[in-house]
């Protein structure tokens, strides 16, 4: 009979919170050693199949990641002298699998769960180096910190599996052929090269924030990894304060996730969410985060737009955001960054402050230029500006726009209930602004 498990403590539960937890942990001491990303995965999947055929009879070791660790390390010496590499020269294959015997002769106990700061941090630089496309280095980063399948990254990109795959095995041959080095850079390229980290992980926030397509508004489960993979951040690199900045951002967003969508499952914009849904605990996290950053010197483009972020989490008590001062901060943040988003958002700031007209004149110029012509929330915003102007005609324009560029239901939906507000007003007559 196996030993009795209680039931939060199943094999089969422990061994996929263990992979979800510290998979990435793991793996990132493997990849150090062996410098190949697949046999370091190989070598992971290797232990936790074992895992699952010895825990049951065996019972769940009394520390499962140390367990782990050494089993993996174990596996991937025994892929190595078994020859089940291709492409690697005998001699090769032997002094790898000295080299990495040897790491673990030190310790035959060793603790998994001790940090292995320096490598994680070397994952992280590696899996998001500018050689890399930047869909590539989302891939990479999931997969190998986040401890995301294949076929969880393909579903939360809406594309297949199989493409996905290809899409990581070319990150990971790219890593390899470019020979891009397994190190955190140097402190002469480490600012450029930590905006593109945090970049990476911000993308993958911005898509669970705003899901581009499907039935839902948000994808709760990839906010929540880029939360996790930015306090990982900030926990290795805890002096950095657009790292710090980053994470305040992403909490203070996703503190509203809930309040964003009624229960009917329309979109609510910000002005009109009810703010009892907001999450306290993450915002007093994420302006806790914004203060101690704040305090380390000038913001830059994260501290910046979490400061922003912060002026909307004040309003948590039903008071009116302070929208002057966050117009000024976006335009603050437009000498950091003098993107066409930015010059976007400042436009509502600018527009909740009843300047509509200005507002209005911002988003055109935008228009006119171009490059946010295919972008939804640029007609959105133009068809709120329109319509606060009166020009429903115009505003009904605005919104189709949204309606044929968004793929999104839960912004069509949303749309929708525009139209069919202004088409009203329009039969109604000239009336007040909304």
């Amino acid at each position: 009979m196996p030993p009795h498990q209680p039931a939060d403590r199943t094999p089969a539960s422990v061994v996929d919170a263990l992979f979800r937890r510290e998979s990435g942990r793991v793996l990132a001491g493997l990849i150090g050693r062996l410098g190949d990303f697949d046999l370091a995965e190989e070598a992971l999947q290797d232990a936790f199949t074992v895992a699952l055929e010895k825990w049951p009879g065996d019972g769940v070791p009394d520390q499962p990641a140390a367990w782990i660790t050494t089993t993996a390390r174990n596996k991937a010496i025994d892929r190595l002298r078994h020859g089940r590499r291709q492409g690697r020269r005998r001699l090769e294959l032997e002094a790898l699998a000295r080299s990495v015997s040897s790491a673990g002769a030190d310790s035959q106990e060793e603790n998994a769960l001790s940090p292995i700061v320096d490598d994680r941090l070397r994952l992280i630089f590696t899996c998001c180096h500018p050689a890399l496309a930047a869909e590539a280095r989302v891939a990479l980063t999931l997969r190998t910190l986040g401890g995301l399948k294949t076929p969880e990254i393909a579903a939360a990109f809406l594309v297949s599996p199989a493409a996905m795959g290809q899409r990581i095995s070319r990150a990971k041959a790219k890593i390899r052929d470019a020979r891009i080095p397994y190190r955190v850079p140097g402190d002469a390229d480490l600012t450029d090269r930590l905006a593109g980290v945090l970049s990476t992980i911000y993308l993958i926030f911005n898509e669970g924030y705003s899901a581009s397509s499907g039935d839902r508004l948000t994808r709760s489960d990839l906010c929540a990894e880029a939360i996790r993979l930015g306090r990982l951040l900030a926990e290795l690199m805890p002096d950095e304060s657009e790292v710090l900045s980053a994470v305040a951002l992403m909490l203070l967003h996703d503190s509203r996730r809930e309040a964003r969508v009624d229960e009917g499952g329309s979109l609510v914009l910000l002005p009109d969410q009810d703010r009892s849904r907001w999450d306290r605990a993450q915002i007093e996290e994420g302006m806790g985060l914004v203060a101690k950053a704040w305090r380390m010197g000038a913001p830059g483009l994260y501290g910046l737009q979490a400061a922003i972020a912060a002026e909307h989490a004040r309003s948590v008590d039903g008071s009116a955001p302070d929208w002057e001062r966050i117009a000024n901060l976006y335009g603050l943040l437009e000498t950091v960054n003098p993107s066409p988003v930015v010059r976007l958002n400042r436009s509502v700031a600018v527009s909740m402050t009843g300047r509509n007209e200005e507002a209005l004149a911002i988003v055109d110029e935008l228009l006119a230029d171009g490059g946010l012509a295919g972008y939804r929330y640029l007609h959105l915003s133009r068809g709120e500006f329109l319509a606060r102007l009166d020009r429903y005609e115009e505003a009904l324009a605005a919104y189709g726009n949204v309606v044929r560029l968004s793929e999104n239901q839960v912004d069509r939906s949303f749309v929708g209930k525009k139209l069919a507000d202004l088409q009203q007003r329009l039969a109604d007559g000239p009336g007040p602004s909304p």
